[in-house]
């Protein structure tokens, strides 16, 4: 495994794609005032050194209107990690799973289509064998998503 070096320009493109990682390389270059070979090669060498480990699509807001989003807290009782990760995989309405440190074991986010959803899922996680207790925070409003 090599040990990437990654300079500002590597981190100015890296922060242009994720605004939008289907920008075309004539564009990217445009912006960093840079030749779109310069900026291909770039780009292959943080794919190839997995700066850059894929690419994927985010859904706007629209496509989620109406959708109640929240953060659950989760804490596991000892050695529950990997099971009740697996059940958690099953559960369409998580978006994010962090592994966290502090209080609490797991972070989840998700987003129902209401509040009664919310709060029958909220139930199903907290009833996941080896789930000890979920604290809950309904999001409202997104101030900065990058």
């Amino acid at each position: 495994m090599s040990t990437t070096s990654i300079d500002a320009t590597d981190r100015a493109l890296l922060a242009l794609l994720r605004e939008n990682a289907r920008s075309p390389v004539s564009e990217l270059a445009r912006k960093l005032k840079l030749s779109r070979t310069t900026v291909q090669s770039r780009l292959a060498r943080l794919e190839r050194e997995r700066v850059i480990a894929g690419y994927t699509v985010t859904v706007g807001p629209q496509a989620e209107a109406g959708h109640v989003r929240a953060h659950i807290l989760i804490t596991l009782e000892p050695r529950k990690s990997m099971a009740i990760e697996t059940a958690l995989r099953r559960i369409p309405e998580l978006r994010t799973l962090h592994s966290v440190s502090g209080p609490f074991d797991l972070i989840a986010i998700v987003a129902a289509g209401s509040i009664g959803e919310l709060d029958h899922l909220i139930d199903r996680i907290g009833a996941l064998d080896g789930v000890e207790r979920t604290t809950s925070a309904i999001v409202l409003s997104t101030r900065i998503d990058r």
